[in-house]
């Protein structure tokens, strides 16, 4: 894959995979690491999703955005995050299933990170209407993230300016801000989510990837739930199964 080059849209620098050639993508996914990761972990997944996609992998522009924060500061060169992270205090929150304290906490920097999202994804989605001559409505949109990202992702398509995405994607993430998200799940309506988890997970507990879980079922909406028996990771099922699901975003259109 020799077509990933940085691009800017508002305040984000992001790796932008596009195999399009003559004609422009017009559909849209944006994938977003987790904490502490570089901007890039996620490319490797763009990569399995092109090959399995074959073709229709000409069809997406895929864009892997970087987190605003360096870490380098505190030990890990080229490590980034969505907002800052008190470490110890999650810890031991977990060690003492205070899960409650986690899932009920608004992040100081979230609100920041999301509207910094937003604005990438309108700007790319108007990006690929412009090229193709056709509304922003009519670009399909997947969201999805890794951890943070998935905690990140979540709360956009929920509260976002860019809207709710078509296709959301939760690798490993968990609930936070619940009552607001509770209350907001209705905006989703018409978004197809796909959550994976791993079993064996000791960063973010499995326990609190079935909240989110029950949270989603609650609202009626259409979620699909993948437990593995995994670390806090992506499994290979999970890349191979929203392969396929955006696939079927295409075909939708």
């Amino acid at each position: 894959m020799n077509q990933i080059h940085p691009v800017r849209y508002g305040s984000l620098d992001s790796y932008v995979i596009d195999l399009s050639g003559d004609a422009p993508p017009t559909a849209l996914a944006v994938l977003c690491h987790g904490y502490g990761a570089p901007g890039s972990d996620l490319v490797g997944v763009v990569s399995e999703w092109v090959r399995l996609l074959e073709s229709d992998a000409a069809k997406f522009r895929f864009l892997c955005p970087i987190a605003p924060h360096s870490l380098a500061e505190l030990g890990m060169p080229g490590g980034r995050a969505w907002w800052p992270l008190n470490m110890a205090r999650m810890m031991q929150a977990i060690q003492a299933r205070r899960f409650d304290d986690l899932h009920n906490e608004t992040p100081p920097g979230l609100d920041e990170s999301r509207t910094a999202l937003s604005s990438l994804i309108v700007a790319a989605r108007k990006e690929l209407a412009e090229q193709n001559s056709c509304s922003t409505a009519a670009i399909p949109m997947a969201l999805g993230g890794f951890s943070q990202g998935a905690m990140l992702t979540m709360d956009t398509a929920l509260r976002g300016d860019a809207g709710p995405p078509d296709y959301l994607m939760q690798f490993s993430g968990t609930v936070i801000c619940q009552q607001t998200w509770k209350s907001l799940l209705p905006r989703l309506a018409d978004t197809r989510v796909y959550q994976s988890h791993g079993t064996l997970d000791q960063i973010l507990p499995f326990s609190s990837a079935e909240r989110l879980r029950d949270l989603l079922a609650g609202a009626e909406i259409k979620a699909q739930f993948h437990p593995f028996d995994g670390p806090h990771t992506i499994d290979g099922d999970a890349v191979a199964t929203t392969a396929m699901d955006l696939k079927r975003l295409l075909n939708e259109q």
